[in-house]
């Protein structure tokens, strides 16, 4: 082995020379050519393979997600304190993004021990793992004998399609649209009625759309994400009615479906609503949704995987979008998603091990607590893992489109906490807000209000904030 590597060194080497005799050659420089006669060292401009103009414009066009700022922040926060450089605070909180475990909740021991079992079945024969860890990964290894389960995507490669997205919106799609080369086109929530979809506001921004694209799909989250709505029946009714008359496909994200806890409120989902509106509607509409294993109640962020299911798709589509999947799903996430659409139950033997965050408690004690703080206001969360605070702050502290990443990144250095700014999620120009997820220990959410509010208080002590709320009429921007 030894010997070989030599070889591919020294044929390396003689490859490099080439290259080198070629680079002076083709910059007016002749290359020592008489036996024994050493080159003179020659200073040669340095080209690059790839200059930025030759990079394809769907990358260069895809928006620098301002969320990796703050994490990269962060990061750099958690390798000072570990070096043992002295701050103001004793450890690092983030709160900014649905991985509850960086916000300390443990992961949950049940999928763990049966991954475990899949990947290495001598622990199948370990007394020590419950017997219900043991049934399931020897019930999972008998359905993987032999194939591939692939969970496949759907990909639109039309430069001028559009697909409507709500503002504010989950924070990874912007990008997402970008290197897909899709157009979004912006349907603003309306934050004074719980951020709820106004009709007259889709409709308002399909007719906007059409001089610049061609609107094929109305994207949809439900619960909300950041903003925590949960639609009801009627809302549900009428946006199936208008994808229905602009003929356009339903893309319907239901990831928090299982984390709603508003009173009075219900999951609902669109395919239920879908077919219970007759033939005219149930037989015509297009409708995909799509379940995360990443971000649901399970919260296994550093598993992804997810699933989507396809309504009314044309038969010929169908076999299209089955034959082009671009990537298979990571075998391990396949695992874990049985386990989450078929979770344990209480009575079962490992359910004492699932972690138990208590999102509507947490959701509840957040509001309360951030509505109380001068200069923020705070929609009641019905459902989802955030809640979304308006920043109402002086034009001399948050200026700019951005200014709410400011705040947040001096949040960050001054208290170790790191929380998601709203200009992520997209909002309208001048408005500010915080993206904190609850799903959380806690006492880790007090840790978090504590830090926001010595923060905040600070700040407000230096400008003082203005009596405007997220009352105002102004904040009424979208239409019935």
């Amino acid at each position: 082995m030894e010997r070989e590597w030599e070889y591919l060194r020294c044929q390396l080497g003689r490859v490099l020379t080439r290259v080198s005799s070629l680079k002076h050659a083709m910059n007016g420089h002749r290359p020592a050519a008489e036996a024994g006669q050493r080159s003179r060292p020659v200073s040669v401009p340095r080209t690059l393979m790839t200059s930025l103009q030759q990079v394809n414009p769907r990358i260069r066009g895809i928006r620098v997600q301002l969320h990796d700022t703050l994490q990269d922040m962060a990061a750099r926060l958690k390798d000072q304190l570990l070096q043992g450089v002295e701050k103001p605070f004793k450890q690092v909180i983030d709160v900014s993004s649905d991985d509850s475990h960086s916000g300390g909740v443990k992961p949950i021991t049940f999928v763990r021990q049966v991954l475990a079992a899949c990947t290495y079945p001598k622990l199948l024969r370990d007394e020590t793992f419950p017997d219900d860890v043991r049934l399931r990964a020897q019930t999972l290894l008998n359905g993987c004998e032999g194939g591939n389960m692939v969970i496949e995507l759907l990909v639109c490669e039309e430069a001028q399609t559009g697909v409507l997205t709500p503002l504010p919106c989950p924070h990874t799609l912007p990008m997402l649209l970008d290197q897909e080369g899709v157009k979004s086109v912006p349907y603003h929530l309306r934050e004074n009625r719980g951020w709820a979809v106004g009709l007259g506001e889709l409709q308002l921004a399909i007719d906007t759309a059409r001089a610049c694209c061609l609107p094929r799909a109305i994207y949809i989250s439900n619960p909300g994400n950041p903003t925590g709505c949960v639609q009801d029946r009627e809302l549900i009714e009428g946006v199936i009615r208008f994808a229905a008359t602009e003929s356009l496909l339903l893309l319907v994200e239901e990831t928090y479906q299982d984390s709603v806890y508003g009173k009075g409120k219900e999951f609902i989902s669109y395919k239920r609503v879908l077919f219970e509106m007759g033939q005219e509607y149930s037989e015509t509409v297009e409708l995909i949704s799509f379940y995360s294993l990443s971000n649901g109640i399970m919260g296994e962020c550093g598993l992804r995987g997810g699933y989507m299911e396809v309504i009314n798709m044309d038969p010929s589509v169908m076999g299209f979008l089955r034959t082009i999947h671009l990537n298979s799903s990571p075998v391990l996430s396949q695992l874990a998603l049985e386990v989450m659409v078929n979770p344990i139950k209480e009575g079962d033997i490992s359910y004492d091990t699932c972690s138990k965050v208590t999102l509507a408690q947490n959701a509840d004690r957040a509001w309360r607590f951030l509505n109380d703080l001068p200069g923020m206001s705070c929609q009641p969360a019905m459902g989802g893992l955030y809640v979304y605070p308006r920043l109402d702050m002086p034009l001399e502290m948050i200026t700019g489109p951005e200014g709410d990443l400011l705040y947040c990144q001096r949040l960050l250095e001054e208290q170790g906490l790191c929380v998601g700014a709203g200009c992520e999620n997209g909002h309208v120009v001048g408005d500010h807000h915080l993206r904190l997820c609850v799903m959380v220990p806690p006492t880790t959410l007090e840790e978090v209000l504590a830090h926001l509010s010595s923060f905040h208080l600070g700040l407000s002590d230096k400008f003082p904030h203005s009596e405007r709320s997220v009352k105002d009429t102004n904040l009424g921007k979208g239409t019935a």
